[in-house]
């Protein structure tokens, strides 16, 4: 059995072994900045021991809200040092509802914050007692009392580690592999996000876990493109280079999320990757950019490229069955396109691409096949946050296309039916696993900490199959209610659902789908009979058949959605980005005849899913998108 080593074990390792290799790389003022590996560590103590002068505690909460960048991680790093708890928060989040409640929550006696976040916690710091400073990670003219900047953190460090230095070593030492690392916040909803806990162990085990499926060349170097918050990055980013003297490079920080997302294109030719972390929107947006691009330099050029992108697309087939005696003649033809064509288009990724590593949504099957074709393979991956994340993972020499890719080691893994009761191999069922990755439990929630993890397995809520030998898994879906964004990430919907419908007599049901699309549905049940009485008592004299009858219903409908909105009477309840930009208005209720209810009368969402297919499909479309369209009238 493999050492049950900590984070600071495994720093404390690593950081000596590269200790003069380069680490961080980072832009400041227009010119790119390194930080070794020893002064990585050198200068994580330093705020490890500025937190320890101010009193932080083994086991206390210290939350940390701030854009991806070089103190991030440092910042992180002191933390653990310290012996203290990590809350990493989405800089997505707004202080009227996820933001304050996972800062109380998780009784944070600290905030390490940057400059741009710092007025959501302005906003909101009378109602956060327990917290006692903020620590800003930028200089300021001006602060306030319970405020410090970093220079002066720093400063603070300094001084105390140079008189107590073995007091700093003493509380690392006792920081043990089934202490606390992090407590990260899933995208549940507003009343109910559960703190995922992950230990020391969870972390140092999940690393090795994905080197038995994955390798990193000495010295290569990683743009994360993804949050840092998330412990993908955690262990496909930051731990994973630092077990292989790689690199890591973050995306420089613009005035707003927008700036900084145009500031990726300059990063990847300057930073020249070997490889990145990728969710299905950002590959998609790579994909149409190359496209744009080629469509720009003549029909010609593009004709050709789609063909070299269709003759390598045809011989590589699903990547592990590439190439093969009837295809043997497209391979000459392959290295005369990557030569000309793609060995180009490479080059708009600095040149010296390898591979993406896929996470946060299922990548579709087509767009790994197109960037196999022009040489950059984008290996999907799957796992989630109560595993660390890394369940399995497909990698160079080692993929299958459509499926998650290899099981990572040690690891048991099996797949259940609604009853809990393992199926056989071939058959789709709830992916459960056992391992050293698994979470502790949900912070202060032990009821469903008890609901996910029984007796040592967990059960993901994703749906999916394993065949004989049990090392490659094909995850299919969700096999809980959870939405998935088109960047990966998941939200429950439950809470929405079912405050519009208790709370709306104009609508019987309510069920929200996104399943990596650009925005939420609604697809809503009407109650017609409410809506009908409310036209009449609007405007007695309309005839309640005519189109300007069914217009004004489905505005009521669309009313009673943007209640919950910012700004709506009801706004501040659930996350903006999770509420439905479209609605479907549906023909009949949801029952038992037609299949839709169990016998309990609850919804079953994937029958509901496939019965309305065809609503769901149309719903993103412009036509569809519009309230007025044909289908929702004729509904109500």
């Amino acid at each position: 059995m493999a050492e049950r080593i900590t984070i600071i074990d495994f720093v404390d390792k690593y950081t000596a072994k590269y200790d003069k290799d380069t680490f961080i790389r980072e832009k400041i003022e227009d010119v790119w900045q390194e930080t070794s590996y020893a002064d990585t560590r050198k200068e994580s103590r330093e705020l490890a021991a500025a937190f320890m002068s101010l009193g932080l505690k083994k086991g206390e909460r210290v939350a940390l809200l701030s854009e991806g960048r070089k103190l991030w991680l440092i910042a992180e790093l002191g933390i653990l040092y310290a012996g203290g708890v990590d809350v990493p928060l989405s800089i997505k989040l707004e202080e009227s509802n996820d933001l304050l409640f996972r800062l109380q929550h998780s009784d944070s006696r600290f905030i390490v914050a940057s400059k741009q976040q710092l007025p959501k916690i302005h906003r909101i710091i009378d109602q956060l007692p327990l917290v006692e400073k903020v620590i800003v990670l930028d200089e300021l003219k001006t602060v306030a009392d319970n405020e410090i900047c970093i220079n002066d953190f720093r400063a603070m460090g300094k001084a105390w580690i140079a008189e107590h230095e073995a007091e700093l070593d003493e509380r690392s030492r006792s920081i043990g592999p089934d202490d606390y690392a992090n407590i990260s916040y899933t995208s549940g909803t507003t009343a109910d996000p559960k703190g995922v806990i992950l230990t020391h162990r969870n972390y140092t085990a999940n690393v090795e876990q994905g080197a038995s499926v994955i390798n990193i060349g000495y010295r290569d170097v990683m743009l994360i493109l993804l949050p840092l918050d998330h412990c993908f990055a955690h262990v496909a980013g930051f731990y994973t280079m630092m077990m292989y003297g790689g690199s890591i490079a973050t995306v420089p920080v613009g005035k707003n999320p927008l700036a900084t997302l145009r500031n990726v294109p300059s990063a990847i030719l300057e930073v020249k990757p070997m490889v990145m972390l990728s969710v299905p929107a950002l590959a998609r947006n790579f994909k149409k950019n190359v496209e744009t691009a080629i469509k720009k330099k003549g029909a010609f050029t593009e004709k050709l490229f789609n063909f070299a992108v269709k003759n390598a697309i045809a011989y590589n087939k699903e990547y592990y069955n590439a190439g093969g005696f009837k295809d043997c003649w497209r391979k000459p033809l392959l290295a005369l396109f990557d030569r000309i064509l793609f060995s180009k288009v490479r080059e708009s990724f600095g040149g010296r691409m390898k591979f993406f590593v896929g996470g946060g949504a299922l990548l579709d099957i087509e767009l790994q096949r197109w960037f196999c074709a022009i040489g950059i393979p984008m290996f999907q991956g799957y796992g989630l946050s109560e595993a660390t994340p890394i369940i399995c993972a497909n990698s160079k020499g080692h993929a299958i296309f459509g499926s998650s890719g290899r099981v990572v080691k040690p690891l048991d893994i099996k797949i259940c039916d609604d009853e809990g009761k393992e199926v056989a191999p071939g058959v789709r069922g709830e992916i459960v696993i056992r391992g050293e990755n698994v979470m502790a439990g949900y912070w202060k929630n032990p009821e469903s900490t008890a609901k996910t993890i029984v007796d040592g397995w967990l059960h993901t809520g994703d749906m999916g199959y394993l065949m004989e030998d049990k090392e490659y898994l094909w995850v299919t879906g969700r096999f809980k209610s959870l939405l998935i964004s088109s960047d990966g990430e998941k939200y429950s919907p439950e809470g929405f659902e079912d405050a519009l419908t208790d709370s709306s007599k104009f609508i019987d049901n309510t069920l929200l789908h996104n399943n990596q699309n650009p925005y939420t549905i609604a697809l809503v049940v009407p109650n017609k009979e409410a809506l009908r009485e409310y036209v009449k008592k609007e405007q007695p004299s309309l005839d309640l058949e005519s189109l300007e009858a069914k217009k004004l219903m489905l505005k009521k409908i669309q009313s009673e959605v943007d209640a919950y909105k910012t700004g709506g009477e009801k706004g501040g309840q659930f996350p903006d980005r999770w509420l439905p930009a479209a609605i479907a208005v549906l023909p009949e209720q949801f029952t038992e005849q037609n299949g839709l209810v169990n016998s309990t009368m609850k919804v079953v969402r994937g029958k509901v899913e496939k019965f309305y297919a065809d609503r769901i499909d149309y719903a993103y479309t412009a036509e569809g998108k519009d309230l007025f369209n044909e289908k929702n009238i004729a509904s109500v």
